[in-house]
């Protein structure tokens, strides 16, 4: 792939852009309608179209999101140029949507020097393509223990959005908003950027600073900051779990306190819920990844296959060997 100039370069302002999004079967039609709603508004708020966009797919035709929609594409792979923005916009499925012929495409197009860009799961496919390498990028927060298992190369943020050089990347939702913000005011200036934003009604632009998921106390629904801290620990720790009381010990508690604790606001034991958060990760990696049982249960803190398996039919009322079969999956040898 060819060296880029600096970003004040990259983005330099004056110039028309063209974002050019590649729509995969069952992509995430809020990221990518929140993408083009902005470039939209940004033109009208200039009064001049300083960007275009074009759709784009393998066979060209239709291409159905997630909710249902269809939409016509405009082109059929076409050949990019260095002031393009490519934009890969997945979402469910997305690796029944990575064919030979499209990575071959995105391989070839990215030596000519284009923006690389992801929204929500597109994170996959450009990481497929070996187009990540050693780049920092995101990808929507239930995809991320997967993609962390299949692309170690990749330093994968837990960011709303991520900026690194010629590469861009938002977990989706919203955060592809904050992403196009960011763009436009790197392009443009923060002004454009805050006058989009309010024809948005987005009153909080956040930065590639902010983390996509919820705050522990807010996401449990409590306000307890010793409970948040062993729950930190907890998610920080799954491949090789503490013990209750290593946990109580950290937070400088006992282990009837944190028992107690745990029984007070979440009505379960801090090992039963510890399980949960091991059994949730399992689930992920069985739907998302090629992963064998065998390191789905390593990966989640299991010791033993019958362990992981018994735990995981008493938690699913189905076991991991079905699991996977009812999603369509291989399993691996």
């Amino acid at each position: 792939m060819k060296q880029r100039a600096p970003a004040e370069d990259l983005y330099a302002t004056g110039k028309q852009r063209r974002f050019v999004f590649v729509l995969l079967p069952n992509f995430t039609l809020l990221s990518f309608a929140s993408a083009v709603e902005t470039l939209r508004i940004a033109n009208r708020m200039a009064g001049r179209a300083l960007y275009t966009w074009t759709t784009t797919g393998e066979d060209g035709g239709t291409v159905a999101c997630s909710a249902g929609p269809v939409f016509q594409l405009d082109t059929v792979l076409p050949t990019l140029g260095r002031d393009d923005t490519l934009m890969v916009c997945a979402g469910l499925k997305v690796r029944e949507a990575m064919t030979k012929r499209l990575l071959n495409w995105l391989r070839r197009e990215a030596r000519h020097g284009p923006v690389l860009g992801a929204l929500c799961t597109g994170t996959q496919v450009l990481a497929e393509a070996g187009l990540l390498d050693g780049k920092r990028a995101t990808i929507h927060w239930e995809n991320h223990d997967s993609f962390a298992e299949d692309f170690d190369e990749v330093h994968l943020s837990k960011s709303v959005f991520v900026v690194d050089g010629n590469v861009v990347s938002a977990a989706g939702g919203t955060a592809t908003i904050d992403l196009m913000l960011n763009l436009i005011a790197a392009h443009h200036g923060p002004d454009l950027a805050n006058a989009v934003a309010d024809q948005l009604i987005y009153s909080s632009i956040r930065t590639d600073q902010d983390t996509q998921r919820l705050s522990v106390p807010t996401r449990i629904g409590v306000r307890h900051p010793k409970l948040a801290e062993v729950i930190h620990k907890m998610e920080a720790h799954i491949e090789e779990p503490i013990t209750p009381a290593q946990l109580a010990s950290q937070v400088g508690m006992s282990t009837r306190q944190l028992e107690r604790l745990f029984r007070r606001y979440l009505n379960r034991s801090p090992k039963r819920y510890y399980m949960e958060l091991r059994l949730q990760k399992a689930r992920n990696l069985l739907m998302q990844t090629d992963m064998s049982v065998i390191n789905v249960a390593l990966a989640c803190g299991f010791a033993s296959p019958s362990h992981f398996s018994k735990c995981y039919r008493a938690h699913y009322e189905t076991t991991p060997y079905r699991e996977r079969g009812s999603h369509g999956t291989r399993e691996q040898a």
